[in-house]
């Protein structure tokens, strides 16, 4: 298989700083070492804007002003206008705050995908 067709069922760490690969981190935030290490929102986006994302785990804090919450918001509102399919998710940030709002966001496009 070339490079697309290992990129179709994309998983997503969102995360700027844990290595999914890392067995620490693995063992601490649930990654399973076959994900795409994804650390920006905007990179986040454009992947899923190709329609090969099927999964996808959130951090929210990526550095700077730069946060899953607006990947979350993203996936909202495509979910609701039908651009792209149901992604499972989950969310393995720290900041308590952050990860009820991603979750809020992600709640809210699950009901769009139903």
């Amino acid at each position: 298989g070339g490079w697309l067709e290992s990129r179709l069922n994309m998983k997503i760490w969102l995360d700027d700083e844990r290595d999914p690969c890392n067995p620490v981190i693995q063992s601490k935030f649930g990654a399973k070492g076959d994900e795409v290490w994804v650390k920006t929102s905007s990179h986040a986006i454009f992947l899923i804007k190709t329609e090969q994302v099927t999964h996808i785990s959130f951090d929210h804090d990526l550095g700077g002003d730069d946060n899953g919450y607006i990947v979350a918001q993203e996936i909202e509102r495509l979910a609701y206008e039908k651009l792209i399919n149901r992604i499972n998710w989950r969310v393995h940030s720290q900041n308590p705050v952050g990860r009820n709002r991603i979750r809020a966001a992600m709640k809210n496009a699950d009901k769009y995908w139903s």
